[in-house]
């Protein structure tokens, strides 16, 4: 998923934003939408991509509480996901030489 958001702790992150790719893998038991065939029954990937944006929006200096606020929406919408992996990259970052990106990575496991 791509995004422009205002995440960083430099004052010109802030004020000027980046964009930035999310990636987002969900584990959950399928037996049951599997036989359904009913959208109600599994997990909805447009839910998913609306929980991402509304966390893209709220402003963060750090990638690592941006990444945790997603995977908590997630469990918090989805009851039967056991497993959360998320990437947040920011691309061009404000830093001296050539980098493409940064990115975090979190993956948790339902308690």
């Amino acid at each position: 998923m791509k995004f422009y958001a205002y995440h960083g702790c430099l004052g010109e992150e802030k004020k000027i934003g980046a964009d930035y790719v999310v990636n987002l893998e969900v584990a959950s038991d399928l037996k049951i939408p599997s036989k359904t065939d009913l959208l109600k029954d599994a997990v909805d990937y447009v839910a998913l991509n609306e929980i991402v944006g509304v966390e893209m929006k709220k402003r963060s200096n750090l990638l690592e509480n941006v990444a945790e606020r997603i995977v908590q929406s997630v469990f918090d919408k989805f009851p039967p996901v056991v497993v959360v992996k998320v990437s947040v990259a920011k691309k061009n970052p404000p830093v001296r030489g050539s980098l493409d990106d940064v990115s975090v990575s979190i993956k948790r496991k339902r308690n």
